[in-house]
């Protein structure tokens, strides 16, 4: 396993060696790059992003960026979605990204991972079927491999309904990213996610290229809040994540998330810290 970062670089425009060798001295193999408008960027500004994680013996673990729902009901916008796609598998080829990221969308207007109640139908998932055949028959084409990520609020929004997509789509360009924690959708499983964890890794092990590292623990309120929370400090058991990815998915990197920059360091010791407690091999 590896061991990467989303964060700790400045927009993608700006990164330079200096911004690259800070993430590599901070103890990270690699780092994602997010694009925030794919279909915009200059293919010369990316070869030179490109050179500074290499001078600094950085590796572009994952590209990101913002598109159009994949899911969207309307053609005309779902179409612009595919296209940010190719261009992040073209994107991603000149940074030689490990994977490229893909989500599936919300029909919620406010984002992409905020609930509606027709994320969960049929004909939405039969959306999502369509883009991402699309979108992996782009990223083969690219030479890319897309890490199609899950969660409760989405139309992926359990291990089995991942499964069914990756079949469905039946394409060796498309595997997953896994995010425990997006999957925590009740009290029990954030207590103790030991059944979810293993039903996970038992559909989809041998699927996942990366993993987003977190934490999560319920708010005391009274209805359900499940928050994410620093790492080593809330209930997901991490030590079960990496233990089952040292079996099914030793090279997958593993990347630290959703956190400022001042609070990367405490959650990097921590996973370094357990990683080495239970004698497992993380490269950084």
């Amino acid at each position: 396993m590896k061991l990467g970062v989303a964060g700790l670089l400045p927009e993608w425009q700006r990164i330079d060696r200096a911004s690259a060798e800070k993430v590599r001295t901070a103890g990270f193999l690699g780092a994602q790059v997010f694009f925030q408008r794919p279909l915009e960027a200059d293919p010369a500004d990316v070869k030179r992003v490109k050179e500074a994680f290499d001078a600094a013996g950085l590796e572009v673990c994952q590209a990101n960026g913002w598109y159009e729902c994949l899911v969207n009901p309307d053609e005309t916008l779902r179409a612009e979605g595919m296209k940010g796609v190719r261009a992040l598998c073209r994107l991603g080829k000149l940074l030689d990204a490990k994977s490229v990221y893909v989500r599936p969308g919300s029909l919620n207007p406010n984002g992409p991972w905020y609930p509606h109640p027709e994320n969960h139908t049929p004909a939405t998932f039969e959306r999502l079927v369509d883009s991402l055949k699309q979108a992996a028959t782009a990223a083969q084409s690219a030479g890319m491999t897309l890490a199609l990520e899950g969660h409760v609020l989405s139309p992926l929004d359990t291990p089995q309904r991942v499964r069914d997509v990756l079949d469905a789509v039946g394409s060796p360009a498309l595997r997953f990213n896994i995010d425990p924690v997006n999957f925590i959708g009740n009290v029990r499983d954030a207590h103790d996610p030991t059944r979810l964890l293993n039903e996970l890794f038992d559909l989809l092990g041998k699927d996942i290229v990366a993993a987003h590292i977190k934490d999560c623990a319920l708010n005391d309120e009274l209805v359900l809040h499940i928050d994410e929370v620093l790492l080593g400090t809330g209930t997901m058991d991490n030590g079960l994540v990496l233990r089952r990815m040292s079996e099914l998915c030793p090279q997958a990197y593993c990347l630290i998330e959703h956190l400022p920059d001042d609070k990367v360091p405490q959650a990097r010791k921590a996973l370094c810290s357990l990683a080495e407690r239970l004698g497992l091999p993380l490269e950084y």
